[in-house]
């Protein structure tokens, strides 16, 4: 493994394919399947920024390279913030297993819970908004993190087959599509993800300069 090697702590190619992207050819990114033996970071954090800094130290600490993590949810004003960082297994299953198995069931679990829990609130007050914290650790104990979000609001009946999570009932702000009915890039340029990573990407260039 290069020295000068970043690592980003998943093993979501989409993830690593969305860095790769926003740090340009320089970098070198690798994946956790680039470490069999990595752990599996518990998110036990109250707030997206301590899961991001949890699993970063942890895979920073394992690998000797810096590392980046993320996490991210959906926030129901109506629902006083939550599902937050519970959103994964809001419905009591994690949507993002990591070989995939049940990701499908487990989303719509969630997503159909969210949308019942939200049944008797009236059009008006669905806002809502996307959030991600993604995090940088270095070996030597150096940390940044930082968030990205997207506003918008829920709409009552799934929509859309492309992305995951609540993508099918989430409509951005200024658009009248859900995140699931837009192309890869165009949801790439407003994500919450994406504006995390690019925040991020400064720090990630200082820390390997």
């Amino acid at each position: 493994m290069p020295a000068d090697a970043l690592v980003l702590a998943t093993r979501n190619e989409g993830k690593l394919r969305e860095l790769a992207r926003i740090l340009g050819a320089d970098v070198k990114l690798v994946g956790l399947d680039a470490f069999p033996g990595a752990p599996d970071v518990p998110e036990t954090g109250a707030t997206f920024e301590a899961n991001a800094l949890l699993k970063a130290r942890a895979i920073a600490a394992y690998t000797g390279l810096p590392a980046v993590a993320d996490d991210s949810g959906l926030c129901v004003d109506a629902l006083n913030g939550m599902p937050g960082v519970l959103s994964a297994r809001w419905a009591g299953q994690h949507g993002t297993h990591r070989h995939g198995t049940h990701r499908h069931g487990a989303d719509r679990a969630n997503t159909d819970l969210v949308l019942a829990q939200v049944a008797d609130v009236p059009d008006g007050r669905l806002g809502a908004r996307f959030v991600c914290a993604a995090a940088l650790a270095d070996p030597a104990g150096g940390e940044t993190v930082v968030t990205g979000e997207v506003a918008g609001r829920l709409v009552r009946v799934p929509r859309g087959t492309g992305g995951f999570g609540y993508d099918p009932i989430f409509v951005p702000t200024g658009f009248d599509v859900t995140t699931a009915e837009m192309t890869p890039e165009a949801k790439d340029a407003i994500s919450h993800r994406g504006r995390a990573f690019r925040a991020l990407a400064p720090y990630i260039q200082g820390s390997l300069a």
